[in-house]
């Protein structure tokens, strides 16, 4: 992706220049995907394409990872890129395929330095190869604040519609969200379709969700965005009739304003996202009896959030041999995965994998998956997965606490897990270190790291906190055979003549069974 944050000298002239024949044959050629010269990979260019916010590291699968038979039926659907609509001849029908949609980037510098913006364009670009999208150029514009008709000035407008031109791109996505009108005047200038940020997270949410839930959600996140947005235009604005359908002779019924179609279309929409909330909120009792469960016998939770493609899913699979989809893209999980593990010790607990956090994270979202984001809320220990790859890992573990703010759960206990080690800069692992006090070093892909990570949920989990000193008959083996489950950690064991002397710590629940047992303590 090439980022153009320069502005031509003639680039406020709102008069468009006359294209040459040849200019023209040039812009046709390169929609048809026919110019080589566009398609060719450049002398030293590796993976022409890939967006900077995307790992390199893509090498494939660990053994823990299991054999990924989801990825695969993802990726049989891709379409492919290069191959055109349009037909030469009648016979191709048959053969046709959908090529890529090709997008051009906007953005605005605001605040920050230049590479903050940079980033935060390479992750849009990321975002939309995530989508299905190939990515051909991109802008960024410095100004204080957007232009509330345009969003961009109306210089560098024209530059982007002189982009969209000469590469052939047939959408622009902006890397912000945009207001109804901001959408409709900067179309009006590019002749293009134009999307916003939340717009391309929405799509990939509806993209990857497979659960009922998940779509469930997805959909009142997609309905919420659109609800301000809907347009209308020529007879669809008109207003029916009240009673009949024809004019004001047609009798009683057909007088009055009645009902626009856009009206009527906003009521559908609300409709439909009240049944998607019962829906959503008859699904919780079942993820709530659950998480009851766990909590009666008291077993620990321990929650795996973090940035979007930071390894949450590679890790998870290395420490539990889930076999959970990974896939080197964004948003590639979305429904929680819950497996139980234990501690070296015997103690056991639950990991649950959550959907990944974003800069700007849609506000629709973040209501929407609320009821899946309170696996973290309510878990007792967090593992905020960093990506220490990434060119700006602070920026990722801002993101990331800001949204856990939005949901409740910075009261929980945090270990920052730096993941990706075997890729990261060692001079970017020592500034995080030295900034997160709390942290464990690890690669999901190699291992590097794990015993570590692994005694750190151990210590950091809730242990049984009651002491007992207890006599067990020998006829009793069920008793002790209770107490090497996960819920009761042994100290000691003695054999005597009247029975086992145990020095153990269990739960609350667990000790007031064993009452009868003790002998002192």
């Amino acid at each position: 992706m090439t980022i153009n944050n320069s502005r031509p000298v003639n680039s406020t002239d709102s008069s468009t220049p006359e294209l040459s024949p040849s200019d023209i044959q040039g812009v046709i050629d390169r929609i048809l995907a026919k110019d080589s010269a566009v398609e060719a990979k450049a002398p030293g260019d590796k993976q022409r394409g890939r967006a900077l916010a995307l790992s390199d590291s893509d090498s494939g699968h660990s053994v823990h990872d299991g054999e990924q038979q989801d990825l695969e039926e993802r990726r049989a659907l891709r379409r492919v890129a290069g191959l055109s609509t349009e037909l030469e001849d009648v016979t191709e029908v048959e053969y046709r395929q959908l090529r890529l949609e090709r997008v051009v980037l906007a953005g605005l510098w605001s605040e920050g330095t230049a590479a903050d913006a940079e980033n935060s364009l390479k992750e849009l670009a990321a975002l939309a190869e995530t989508a299905g999208s190939e990515v051909l150029d991109g802008i960024i514009q410095r100004r204080l604040k957007p232009d509330p008709g345009t969003f961009l000035g109306s210089g560098k407008a024209q530059e982007l519609k002189d982009i969209v031109t000469a590469t052939g791109a047939d959408t622009v996505i902006v890397d912000s969200e945009l207001a109804p009108s901001q959408r409709r005047g900067l179309e009006d200038i590019v002749k293009v379709k134009v999307i916003d940020r939340t717009a391309l997270i929405l799509d990939i949410f509806a993209q990857h969700a497979k659960s009922r839930e998940g779509k469930a959600q997805v959909e009142l996140a997609q309905l919420e965005y659109l609800l301000p947005r809907l347009r209308g235009w020529g007879e669809s604005m008109s207003r029916q009739a009240g009673g009949q359908v024809g004019s004001a002779s047609a009798g009683m019924g057909s007088r009055g304003p009645g009902e626009t179609k856009i009206e009527l279309d906003r009521r559908k929409i609300r409709t439909r996202m009240a049944k998607l909330r019962r829906e959503i909120a008859g699904m919780k009792p079942a993820r709530e009896t659950k998480r009851a469960n766990r909590h009666r016998n008291s077993v620990p939770s321990v929650a795996i959030a973090g940035y979007t493609n930071a390894g949450k899913s590679s890790l998870l699979n290395r420490l539990t041999d889930a076999g959970v989809l990974v896939e080197n893209a964004l948003f590639a999980t979305l429904d929680p995965t819950i497996r139980k593990a234990q501690t070296e010790d015997g103690i056991g607990y639950t990991l649950a994998d959550t959907v990944g956090f974003v800069r700007s994270l849609p506000t629709q979202l973040v209501e929407a998956f609320r009821s899946t984001l309170e696996e973290v809320a309510d878990a007792d220990l967090i593992l905020h997965v960093v990506d220490a790859s990434h060119p700006d890992p602070e920026g990722q573990i801002a993101a990331v606490r800001t949204v856990l703010t939005e949901v409740d759960a910075r009261k929980v206990p945090e270990i920052i897990v730096l993941n990706k080690a075997d890729a990261a800069d060692p001079f970017v692992l020592e500034r995080l270190r030295q900034r997160e006090p709390r942290h464990v070093v690890v690669s999901a892909r190699t291992g590097e790291g794990i015993p570590e990570l692994l005694q750190a949920i151990s210590e950091g989990i809730p242990r049984p906190g009651v002491d007992l000193e207890l006599l067990v008959p020998y006829e009793r083996g069920d008793i002790v055979s209770r107490l090497h489950q996960e819920d009761a950690e042994i100290l000691s064991v003695e054999h005597g003549e009247a029975g086992t002397q145990l020095h153990v710590k269990v739960r609350e629940g667990l000790a007031a069974e064993l009452e009868q047992f003790v002998t002192h303590g």
